[in-house]
């Protein structure tokens, strides 16, 4: 038997994944009570909001693949939301600007995770609201053991917060010191209770309950703190005080909204991600890529040169094809012909160089700007792993398999503690998503009103002769889907077990410019956990990778649940980080 830190969780009633065992048990609850997962997974994501505050917050985003009993075909809830009217590349550069801070009511997108968690359970949920939100506002009000690693993230802020952001100073300093121990947000706990409140008042329809709920949220009494709030000068991280662009039209004009997925018929698996609006076609590309390869072994220093080349090669053609709203030419990126060609890149040595493919013929377009390796403070970008593997936080995952066959995989993330400054009558604070766009004209992820943020936040579902079998995802931005890759090609390409994948050494690249202010880029940069031993290393050093050693257990947080051959439901979480759990019987 192959040691694994937990068990491969096996049973047939349910199975919840999540980075929180509060998260994890509340959607337990739910199946417990005869929900489903849909019901399940929206607990978790408002709970995650609650216990996971520097990770995610409902100022946020959301996306997630889900399938269900009726109808396994995939289907993409989109969460993310817009740019707001007011974002153009001129107001940018009025203020003087080359970049989207990574912090600051400036850099906020119009929220998108609440609308999309209600919407989700509008038209898949089966229990009232009241019961789906009940986890959630009694953590927030009577309080939760909070990680430690929140108090240590208010700890890095803790100057910005007294000097320029004194909302966020009041919900987060408790004596002048970061929060340890029990935490409440009755603040947050209030605007649930008044969003259950106004459901309610719909009369008894369940559907017509979440609708009110969607209405309070998107024009009612959240909408009009977050166009007041939005219009007050805060500090961010360009060093300057901006006010935030999001007015109460933005919020009443967005929807969250159901899509098609992008799909690989890869190894006898049909692999499910969100469209070309997020990063998720990438872990596509790579895996059709390394089907042209041929098989390769993880445990070798040519295993992991060889992934690390391909994801290369994704992430360029990411950073020059995908974005809302842009002319992606997915069919061609995701054709075998196209990976036959870019599986000839593939050399003996580490690539320094960001090599963008040019599908159908078309020359890629790359932003201008280049910039250094610089982490800047610790308010910007995704509170995700540092080049030298440290862990500064992350994003949330959650999945969820019932009985009946639904299953969703969900990516919360955005909106986080240090993100911007706290609403004081919500509880809450808004994202910083914007500064995914480029401020300059012409490429596939330049800001525009309306358009959503290229985003990193990126789901898995995974079918199999049409039915869904898998959902797993992992938080940390660019390395989502890196993670993701070396996860799927052990378990359903080398037949591991769930939590043997996920136990198993991973490692990623940062050899492409970064997501998140201040959009750095580290050429032939690779970060490879410990466990990989010195002969590995020595030998990807050889090759010419610039490799960062991280700690032995610090990279990736996955989550998954999978419908086994037999009918058996079975799930397993990241042990590294301390905090994710499975649950299940």
């Amino acid at each position: 038997m192959t040691f694994t830190t937990r068990p491969t969780l096996r049973g047939t009633f349910g199975m919840v994944s999540s980075t929180h065992w509060l998260a994890s048990q509340s959607a337990m609850r739910i199946l417990e009570l005869g929900g489903n997962a849909f019901d399940a997974g929206a607990a978790a994501g408002f709970v995650l909001h609650v216990v996971e505050p520097h990770l995610n917050g409902p100022g946020g985003e959301v996306p997630a693949i889900i399938a269900t009993a009726d109808d396994p075909t995939p289907r993409v809830l989109c969460g993310q939301g817009v740019a707001p009217a007011g974002a153009t590349i001129e107001h940018f550069r009025s203020l003087g600007l080359s970049l989207v801070p990574g912090s600051g009511p400036l850099a906020a997108a119009v929220p998108g995770a609440v609308d999309a968690w209600l919407l989700l359970l509008r038209d898949h949920g089966s229990m009232p609201l009241r019961v789906v939100l009940e986890p959630a506002i009694d953590y927030a009000r009577k309080g939760h053991p909070l990680v430690p690693r929140v108090g240590e993230t208010v700890g890095t802020v803790q100057g910005l917060f007294e000097e320029h952001w004194p909302t966020s100073a009041a919900l987060w300093l408790q004596g002048g010191r970061p929060p340890s121990g029990m935490f409440r947000n009755e603040a947050y706990a209030a605007t649930l209770e008044r969003l259950v409140s106004e459901a309610e008042a719909a009369g008894a329809d369940r559907v017509q309950q979440v609708e009110r709920a969607r209405t309070a949220w998107r024009e009612g009494f959240v909408a009009e703190a977050v166009d007041k709030f939005s219009r007050l000068p805060h500090r961010d991280s360009s060093g300057a005080d901006h006010a935030g662009l999001i007015t109460g039209d933005d919020m009443a004009g967005f929807e969250a909204s159901w899509e098609e997925p992008a799909t690989l018929d890869w190894n006898g698996y049909t692999v499910a991600k969100t469209g070309p609006w997020g990063q998720g076609p990438g872990l596509l590309q790579s895996l059709a890529v390394l089907n042209e390869l041929g098989d390769v072994d993880l445990d070798s220093a040519e295993g992991v040169h060889t992934t690390v080349e391909v994801m290369k090669l994704s992430y360029a053609d990411r950073e020059a094809w995908y974005g809302d709203g842009a002319d992606v030419p997915l069919k061609t990126l995701l054709s075998r012909a196209y990976a036959a060609e870019r599986a000839k890149l593939v050399g003996p040595d580490a690539s320094k160089e960001l090599r963008p493919g040019r599908p159908d013929g078309r020359e890629p377009i790359l932003p201008s700007i280049a910039v250094s390796n610089d982490l800047g403070d610790a308010t910007t970008g995704e509170p995700t792993v540092s080049s030298e593997g440290v862990t500064r936080g992350d994003t949330c995952h959650v999945d969820v398999i019932d009985r009946w066959g639904n299953v969703i995989s969900a990516t919360p993330s955005g909106g986080w503690l240090q993100s911007s400054p706290t609403i004081p009558e919500l509880g809450f604070c808004l994202g910083s998503r914007l500064q995914m766009f480029w401020l300059e004209e012409g490429l596939a992820s330049s800001l525009a009103p309306g358009r959503r943020p290229r985003t990193t936040l990126t789901p898995t579902l995974v079918l199999r002769d049409g039915q869904p079998v898998l959902a797993c995802g992992s938080p940390g931005g660019d390395q989502q889907d890196q993670w993701q890759l070396l996860f799927l090609l052990r378990h359903l390409g080398s037949g591991m077990d769930l939590q043997e994948a996920i136990d198993a050494p991973a490692w990623h690249t940062t050899g492409f410019p970064s997501s998140f202010y201040p959009r750095a880029t580290e050429p032939g940069g690779l970060v490879i956990e410990s466990r990989l031993g010195s002969g590995i290393r020595d030998e990807l050093i050889r090759r010419g990778h610039v490799v960062t050693e991280s700690d032995a257990w610090s990279l990736g947080r996955l989550c998954a649940v999978r419908k086994e051959a037999d009918g058996v439901l079975a799930a397993a979480a990241n042990p590294r980080g301390m905090q994710g759990y499975a649950v299940g019987r």
